[in-house]
């Protein structure tokens, strides 16, 4: 259950569009400014406490979740479409397919779609990308696995200013995306149609869920991700997600939610593997294991700038990791030319 307090507002860290990083009685909190608007040093204001209380990892920070210092805050939004559906901060995103009028043509036309499991794969497939063909258009598709609001990932604000991200479109639930979609589906024909994609990655925000259960984790979405692009004539590409170090065996080595995942997917992806790495999934006939020529990521993450980790590892530490997330950018990037 739901953990609640009072507060002080003691600092003010950092601010960009949708999010405040701020002190409350001295302790690190969040403010997500589309929900209720900015806070101000000295204001009083009503904290969730749980994910600190809960010990947790990306999410455990407080949450500011109401500013007492004024009576109301309002904001109009540009529709009737709701997220965060019938909670206490449900609000009025709007979606492309309602607001914009998006006269979406059916299917994609081709168009590579990279499935991730983790946040941080994103990273890795949009430098890769970038890397072997710079001025891709890419466009993210954000979904609700994990991290709801888009405003709180580090990385995205990273990459937009770099320059690497035509565009971003949270789906579902998860919002603050360029574009707002109500399905998946319908946010990789916005992705195409109303963003100009070249490329699509599709993943979760950060953070995530996972148990030691064979299909109880986020990353389970994978297999929708491969069978929604499939279907509307795209032609998805899936991250492996790989470890040499990770404590938990289950990851070590193909991760068995990737493998799990592609298990569950029934249309047929590309599934890319560095060349050379040694390891490859023993998956379904239906899949298509192809290795491709992936540069060093960590010069390349390097050269554009960019930090990336994965449960707090970079590519020194787990090397395997980025780069078989970055064969799937290489591989989107030749399903180009194809």
């Amino acid at each position: 259950m739901a953990s609640f307090r009072t507060a002080v507002v003691t600092s003010l860290l950092s601010e960009r569009p949708g999010l405040q990083r701020v002190e409350v009685d001295g302790e690190p909190a969040y403010v997500l400014t589309d929900l209720i608007g900015p806070v101000g040093l000295g204001d009083r204001v009503v904290v969730n406490t749980t994910a600190v209380e809960l010990g947790l990892g990306t999410g455990g920070w407080h949450v500011v979740h109401w500013n007492l210092s004024r009576d109301s805050w309002s904001r109009p939004g540009p529709g009737t479409v709701m997220k965060l559906r019938y909670t206490s901060l449900q609000v009025d995103t709007g979606a492309s397919e309602e607001v914009l009028g998006y006269q979406v043509p059916e299917g994609l036309g081709g168009v590579p779609v990279v499935a991730c499991a983790l946040h941080s794969q994103v990273g890795c497939v949009v430098a890769a990308v970038a890397h072997a063909a710079p001025g891709t258009r890419v466009v993210y598709v954000m979904t609700d696995a994990a991290a709801l609001p888009l405003a709180l990932s580090d990385l995205v604000a990273d990459l937009r200013d770099a320059g690497l991200l035509a565009a971003t479109i949270t789906c579902g639930q998860a919002f603050g995306g360029d574009h707002e979609a109500v399905t998946l589906h319908s946010a990789l024909e916005v992705a195409v149609a109303g963003a100009r994609a070249q490329v699509v990655v599709v993943g979760p925000g950060p953070g995530g869920v996972g148990t030691s259960s064979r299909l109880g984790f986020g990353g389970l979405e994978v297999a929708a991700v491969v069978d929604a692009a499939a279907r509307l004539d795209g032609r998805p590409v899936v991250a492996l997600r790989y470890s040499d170090v990770d404590p938990r065996e289950r990851h070590r080595g193909i991760s068995q939610h990737t493998l799990a995942a592609l298990w569950a997917a029934e249309r047929p992806a590309l599934v890319a593997v560095p060349a050379g790495a040694g390891d490859r999934p023993e998956v379904e006939e239906r899949h298509r294991v192809v290795e491709f020529d992936v540069p060093d990521m960590a010069k390349v993450l390097a050269k554009l700038g960019l930090e990336v980790t994965t449960m707090g590892r970079g590519p020194a530490d787990d090397p395997g990791f980025f780069q078989h997330a970055g064969a799937a950018g290489v591989a989107a990037v030749e399903l180009l030319g194809g």
